[in-house]
Parts: C-alpha cells; structure tokens; sequence
C-alpha cells in the first residue's frame, strides 16, 4: 500500500518521528521532514519493516530530495530528569525548530505530543507506516542513531551496540549484569545489573 503524501492539501506538513524510546542506552533521536512535492520514493516506509542497508541506502535520497529536515537527540541524562515520552516530545520540538521553513501543520507518529508554536498537529498511530514524511522522518531518526549507537560501541564492545542499538537483548542484559551500567545507560530505566 502506498503511503499518502499529503494529509491534506491545505498545509505545509511536517512529519514527526522518534527512534530510541525502548532502549537502555544512548540518547533519544528525532526528526522532522517537510517533503517536497516532487518527492518520490516508493521504497520508504516505516523504519523497521526495512533493512539496515535499505534505510542507509534511502539516506541521501531523503535528504537530497526534501524542501528540509532536521534531526535532534537528547542524552540519557535529559530522559532520566524528564522521562522517555516527554524526552521523546521535547526531542520531536527541537527538531521542528531547525526546520528551515516553518510548517502549518505537524504530523506526529503515535498518540501523544505537546502543543509546538501554536502549530495545529495531528497524531496518527502507526503513522511511519502511513504517512510518508513520518516515515522519512523514522528513517533519518533510526540511521542517525543507529550510526551514533555503532560509534559508541567502539567505546563499550562488551554491550554488543554494533547489533542491539541499545535495546535489551540477552548480550546487553548480560553486560549489565557482569559490567555495570555506563555513562550511555539511562539511570531511570529497569537496567537489569543488580
């Protein structure tokens, strides 16, 4: 099924998406995505009914070929002070505020946002999987964190990041148990090590 370009022809629409939320490591990561209306590209879709070489393949495309985007991450320590869906919000805004023009109306991914520069916004569940600019948006989100998580491993082998990406996969709950937690884990979250 082909994803709708336009929610509504009305608007200059920003699609909205995070990547990072279920993790015990690493930052939050947002982004946001006005496309152009010459876009095409029917090989985008949600982040994660896609390969890791097809999202990385994607990449340049998206953002050769969108009128802007922009992408924010937000450390553990943030989500620890303000926890992970406010984190993920506040990380969804200051993504929007690097956007080089200013949309009329923001599409968010999921049922919970915060009111931005009283811009209206709709929330769509399951919107990476409808919406394209949402889901150009999770595709830019999850490869600016899946590059950022891979780097770090190189720092942290032991927690095996390079192919969890921080999620609690039996390698990285392992780790915890046997090395502690790092300054990459988030304090709040269940870190199975004790």
């Amino acid at each position: 099924m082909d994803l709708l370009k336009k929610w509504t022809e009305l608007y200059i629409e920003a699609g909205c998406d995070e990547v990072g939320r279920g993790c015990l490591s690493g930052p939050v990561v947002a982004a946001a995505v006005i496309l152009d209306d010459s876009f095409e590209q029917n090989l985008v879709n949600d982040s994660k009914k896609l390969t890791f070489k097809t999202r990385m393949d994607l990449d340049s495309y998206i953002k050769d070929n969108v009128k802007t985007y922009a992408i924010a991450e937000l450390p553990p320590t943030f989500i620890d002070e303000h926890n992970i869906l406010n984190a993920s919000i506040h990380a969804m805004h200051r993504a929007l505020d690097q956007l080089t023009i200013v949309p009329e109306l923001i599409l968010v991914d999921g049922n919970k946002f915060h009111p931005y520069n009283y811009i209206p916004h709709q929330c769509i569940i399951k919107g990476d999987s409808k919406i394209l600019s949402i889901a150009a948006a999770s595709i830019l989100a999850k490869n600016y964190r899946d590059r950022l998580m891979i780097e770090l491993h190189d720092e942290h082998p032991q927690y095996g990041w390079n192919t969890n990406f921080g999620y609690a996969t039996k390698v990285h709950q392992q780790a915890l148990i046997k090395y502690g937690p790092t300054k990459h884990h988030r304090q709040s979250f269940r870190l199975k090590y004790d």
